[in-house]
């Protein structure tokens, strides 16, 4: 889900950005000199961007500004939900580990991800451990991608990790539960030959 949501954003800053360097672009062409086309809002470069007619068409109307300050408040809310969004970690820096005489102690994310990466990789049948951590400093969880060798059943490679990686990271955390989310996938291999 987080791949096709990357993947809508992605688009969605391309065609914004695109359709804003277009518009800038033959705005600045124009002010420079450059010939307008018939259909284009401006017919050269002393023109304005509102001329008074369609400025004070709705002046008089008394629904015309709050909707237009409505409008432009939901487009900014819109913006600043898009930039939180994009600009979110989405990965946990820390996990507070309760160290028994009340204050605690931070164990750096990224070092938890690489010793559960590391283990995930020892367990028989798996090609490579990919680990994120997801959640709150309290309250981890960990997202774990596995690609599997040919021919190796996934539930005893599930139930390895389970049993092993897992367990030792919640063990050496001092966690109650670490909840794990994990996607397998095989390595895709060529046919096999029959002689």
């Amino acid at each position: 889900m987080r791949a096709v949501l990357r993947t809508v954003d992605r688009v969605l800053l391309g065609l914004v950005g695109l359709v804003l360097l277009a518009l800038g672009g033959s705005v600045l062409a124009i002010g420079f000199g450059a010939p307008a086309p018939s259909w284009w809002i401006h017919d050269g470069p002393h023109d304005v961007l509102l001329g008074d007619a369609e400025r004070t068409r709705w002046r008089d109307a008394g629904w015309w500004w709050p909707v237009v300050i409505a409008a432009l408040a939901v487009l900014l809310l819109l913006a600043l939900w898009w930039l939180v969004a994009v600009v979110r970690r989405r990965r946990l820096a820390e996990v507070l580990v309760d160290t028994g005489d009340g204050e605690g102690a931070a164990l750096r994310g990224r070092a938890l991800e690489a010793v559960l990466a590391q283990e995930a990789d020892r367990v028989d049948g798996v090609e490579r451990a990919k680990v994120r951590l997801i959640g709150r400093r309290t309250a981890p969880a960990t997202r774990i991608r596995l690609l599997l060798a040919p021919h190796v059943d996934p539930g005893t490679v599930l139930n390895d990790l389970t049993a092993h990686a897992l367990t030792h990271a919640r063990a050496s955390a001092n966690l109650e539960n670490l909840p794990a989310e994990v996607h397998l996938r095989a390595v895709k291999h060529g046919a096999e030959r029959v002689n």
